[in-house]
């Protein structure tokens, strides 16, 4: 039975690996987009929403956007929209399929290295459906977490490559991958790392004859590696700095980080073992950790570290596995700290590996020990008696069930942002981000009672969080409650003086109010904060319209496409203001234009049919498909708009169709409220009777 298992083993582990996998996460391809993040890096990205195009491609490199420089990751996100637009399945599709490839990809490499086909099953089981990695691939924001462990693994498989045959151009696919890497998420950063203890176990390059020298060469064959780390990190410290992501010393002082480092590498363990309460968020804990907590954390690391290194000469893999986890959890156990959460399950995506490796390799030793049965086996180190070997096996599989059912629990809640962030807010406490997304999610749905509590409760835990408060005046201002959502913007512009969004909202609360140059005021700071800003350049330009500054408004809309084409507002505005200008051919291209970006929008399709319709010597074509525009804006007024029903009679009479604009027409004036409008029509009905298209 054990020769039958051990030759097929290859055959069946990967197999086994991917219906164990698929079945966890398949059911992220009926999970939406998220309010976190997602927006920023898929659903309102105009970069992304362009596709792979030239101008995407060189911002994809150029661009600290998030706070992180990950090209590669942003050229993935542009490759899903240009295949799958905003239909978040084939974006969850993606994930899954890099995630699946790094369980296998991870199994043929501790299996190349160790000769071992059911350990390293046991550790690709364990990688593939443990709930600690449910947010790496259940979020599609993360994808920089999976595709980044992709390229870190082809990185050591091409090093395995190098290590059986040196040569400059595998050690140049080494280096490649390993960039390609660090272009994804710099969280592989500690890969040459990694990789020198793998050159002390398994590969065994670190022999006991001549070890000194021989680590100083292995040491010098990573410089290039750890050239490579050393400017990323760089890059990624300048890309934090700019995007004012990393935490003041005054909110996070030191001792704190150092408090809730050594706490989160014990929590992070615990977790591996009792994956309960798992949440997409986790506040910082501050100053709030007690001594003997951080102390017994201390203890705690200190004795493990001592014991792996004691057992080193004799279980290697302890000492191996113990170094991957700390070690490669570096990056991001917060001393550098990166926003407010206090850890984060993402961050254990590469870093557990080194404790399932401690985990398969080291119980089948210790009941070895304790049966007393040893056989050495040298690609293997001790090998059970068959009993023991498959009463192991069993307890291994009941665990790998047992994870995998609360793994395809853990992804169900991120089925949307209301199970996504109700779980977070049960299962911890004073969770500002997961009040305010809440919010945020009942403001969509238009509860905007609840998204007043949420957001509520959110301020009320972080009173200098300017996000929550503006989206809490934003909610106002969409109620037209102008006073509440003024001190709301207010409060954002005390917090962060150069806000863009709190200037551009308190700019329009002040236009609704009627003071239009203190609202330019605040639009142009937006702009001056963010130049890249487009909705401030659109309520730029409308303010001045209003005022009669028609130049300037134009210019600003055209600066509002400039620095986002794929904003239909943007077409839309510079469409009216060419046309108040008489520039009629250019403005029936923006409203086109606004049209592809926003197909159901029934006051372009109004205009632009008027404009089509009432150019001079309109062709026939031109005349019918102002019909069709007209006639789909009163479908979706349901014919009650007298407006959108004078511009359909217009279309009827351009296209030399009478009887139909007449009846048109005297529809629009049998529901016209406005005396002026109303005269207007009976002109037109007047000349549509003598079959003459009256001059709009």
């Amino acid at each position: 039975m054990r020769k039958l298992l051990d030759a097929h083993g290859n055959q069946l582990v990967p197999a086994l690996l991917a219906i164990m996998t698929l079945a966890v996460f398949w059911q992220v391809l009926g999970h939406d987009f998220l309010n976190y993040d997602d927006d920023d890096y898929i659903t309102a990205n105009r970069y992304v929403r362009e596709g792979l195009t030239p101008a995407s491609v060189a911002w994809a490199f150029t661009t600290f956007h998030e706070s992180n420089w990950h090209p590669i990751t942003w050229l993935s996100h542009m490759l899903d929209y240009r295949l799958f637009g905003l239909h978040a399945i084939g974006h969850h599709f993606v994930s899954l399929l890099i995630h699946l490839a790094n369980v296998s990809l991870l199994y043929q490499i501790l299996r190349s290295m160790t000769g071992s086909i059911w350990r390293s099953g046991f550790v690709a089981a364990l990688f593939a459906v443990h709930p600690l990695h449910v947010e790496s691939v259940a979020w599609v924001s993360e994808r920089k977490d999976v595709i980044s462990t992709l390229f870190a693994l082809l990185a050591i498989l091409a090093y395995l490559h190098y290590v059986a045959c040196p040569g400059l151009l595998r050690y140049a696919l080494v280096v490649g991958l390993f960039a390609l890497g660090l272009m994804s998420k710099p969280m592989v950063v500690s890969l040459p790392a990694v990789l020198l203890l793998l050159d002390y176990w398994p590969l065994d390059r670190l022999n006991s004859v001549g070890r000194f020298q021989r680590f100083r060469r292995l040491l010098a064959e990573k410089l290039p590696l750890l050239v490579l780390s050393t400017a990323s990190s760089v890059v990624t410290c300048l890309a934090q700095k700019s995007g004012q992501s990393l935490g003041t010393l005054e909110r996070f002082p030191l001792v704190a980080r150092i408090g809730n480092a050594l706490v989160s590498y014990v929590a992070y363990i615990w977790k591996a073992v009792y994956p309960a309460k798992l949440a997409v968020f986790y506040p910082h804990p501050g100053s709030s950790l007690s001594l003997s907590e951080i102390i017994g954390a201390f203890a705690f690391l200190t004795c493990v570290t001592w014991l792996a290194v004691l057992a080193a000469s004799r279980r290697p893999y302890i000492a191996v596995g113990w170094l991957w986890y700390i070690v490669t959890l570096v990056p991001a156990i917060g001393l550098i700290q990166v926003g407010w959460q206090g850890m984060a399950d993402r961050y254990t995506y590469v870093p557990l590996v080194g404790l399932f490796i401690i985990a398969a390799w080291g119980i089948p030793d210790l009941v070895g020990g304790l049966v007393s049965r040893w056989k050495t086996k040298p690609s293997e180190g001790y090998v059970l008696p068959f009993s023991s070997a498959l009463s192991l096996g069993v307890v291994a599989c009941m665990s790998i069930i047992i994870l995998a059912a609360a793994a395809w629990k853990q992804t169900g809640y991120w089925k949307d942002n209301f199970t996504l962030f109700g779980h977070a807010l049960r299962v911890t406490r004073d969770n500002a981000v997961a009040h305010n997304n809440l919010g945020l999610a009942y403001a969509a749905e238009g509860k905007a009672r609840q998204a007043i509590i949420e957001y509520t409760k959110a301020i009320e835990i972080e009173p200098g969080w300017a996000d929550a408060h503006n989206n809490l005046g934003i909610l106002y201002l969409r109620m037209r409650q102008i006073e509440p959502a003024e001190v709301q913007f207010r409060h954002v512009l005390k917090i962060a003086p150069q806000h863009p969004a709190g200037h551009n909202n308190l700019g329009a609360t002040l236009l609704q109010k009627g003071d239009t140059n203190e609202a330019i005021k605040h639009f142009r700071a937006a702009i001056k904060a963010d130049p890249r800003y487009a909705r401030a350049y659109i309520n730029l330009g409308t303010a001045l319209d209003m005022i009669g500054r028609s130049d300037e408004a134009l210019r600003s809309y055209l600066d509002a496409v400039r620095v986002d084409p794929t904003m239909a507002d943007a077409h839309y505005n510079l469409g009216l203001s060419l046309a108040q200008k008489g520039k009629i051919k250019d403005a029936i291209k923006h409203y086109e234009e606004a049209l592809r970006l926003h197909p159901d929008w029934p006051e372009a399709m109004n205009n632009l049919a008027w404009l089509l319709a009432t150019q001079k010597r309109p062709s026939y074509l031109e005349a019918l498909k102002a019909v069709r525009l007209a006639k789909k804006a009163c479908e979706m007024s349901n014919y009650s708009d007298p407006v959108f029903l004078d511009t359909l009679s217009v279309a009827y009479a351009a296209a030399d169709r009478w009887d139909e604009a007449i009846k048109t027409a005297r529809k629009a004036l049998s529901i016209c409220r406005d005396p002026k409008t109303a005269e207007i029509l009976k002109t037109r009905l007047g000349y549509y009777q003598l079959h003459t298209a009256v001059p709009p």
